[in-house]
């Protein structure tokens, strides 16, 4: 399987014969202002261009939407995406927002066990946009989040975490499927007096203590205005950490193979 890292949490996975676009953020850059009550709200999003032709995003074979905040659902997303596309959103609720926006073949995530796209098997794993503080303070705006597992036979199984900090929702997923490739939204975005509403360092030291065995890559970084966290600081905190062989940090654009265990990775 192939991992492209496309800008923020979108990515592009080629997997088992089909490919995936997740968490569509499209727009030209700094089409939107800052998220208000954010860390550097006065920035307009996105903070960078695409890294890729905007085709390129749309000829997919379908689309996973892991929640419906701007940055990884935006308006750009809801008008060039052919509106025939297989699209999965994490509940019904997310469901009827997209088809109210003329998408006809919107798939809900089944809550327990997998939701099938031919051979591949798709699992919703649950998350949380922030502490237990931050859900206290500003949880309907936060809302429900999810991630998901791709699995099948001839593939390694991949986790992508979502917009979720460490907890055990987290931990659970990794228990449950034993992921050879883990992906996580890890920029540390802030809410200023509340904390981070991602992933930050500390969590990702804590997902590699529980995944020994599998790769991560981190995504989510420096496209948004208040994610605080950059590729510079994380690469030396994986290097301090003695993680080089075991995070990927890839930059916009940047693809990664993916073979089985044992098979080897490039």
């Amino acid at each position: 399987m192939q991992l492209t890292q496309i800008r923020n949490a979108t990515l592009l996975v080629d997997y088992a014969g089909k490919r995936f676009l997740v968490d569509p953020l499209l727009a030209d850059r700094g089409a939107y202002p800052g998220f208000a009550g954010t860390a550097n709200s006065h920035l307009a999003n996105p903070l960078v261009d695409l890294p890729v032709p905007l085709a390129t995003l749309t000829d997919v074979d379908a689309v996973i939407v892991t929640h419906l905040h701007l940055d990884h659902w935006d308006e750009a997303a809801r008008r060039v995406l052919p509106r025939g596309l297989p699209l999965f959103a994490q509940n019904e609720a997310d469901a009827a927002a997209i088809r109210a926006d003329g998408f006809t073949d919107v798939r809900t995530l089944a809550t327990h066990g997998h939701t099938a796209f031919g051979a591949i098997r798709i699992a919703r794993t649950d998350g949380q946009h922030g502490s237990d503080a931050v859900m206290a303070a500003i949880g309907a705006r936060m809302g429900e989040v999810s991630g998901i597992v791709l699995r099948h036979p001839d593939e390694p199984t991949v986790y992508i975490a979502g917009d979720t900090v460490w907890n055990g929702h987290v931990a659970a997923a990794l228990a449950a499927y034993d992921p050879d490739v883990v992906v996580l939204n890890c920029g540390d975005a802030q809410v200023p007096g509340l904390g981070a509403i991602i992933m930050d360092l500390d969590d990702v030291g804590r997902v590699a203590q529980a995944a020994p065995r599998a790769t991560i890559v981190a995504s989510h970084l420096e496209a948004v205005n208040h994610c605080m966290l950059s590729r510079v600081t994380l690469r030396e905190w994986v290097h301090a950490q003695g993680l080089g062989a075991r995070v990927h940090v890839p930059d916009d654009g940047e693809a990664r193979v993916f073979a089985l265990p044992g098979a080897g990775s490039r």
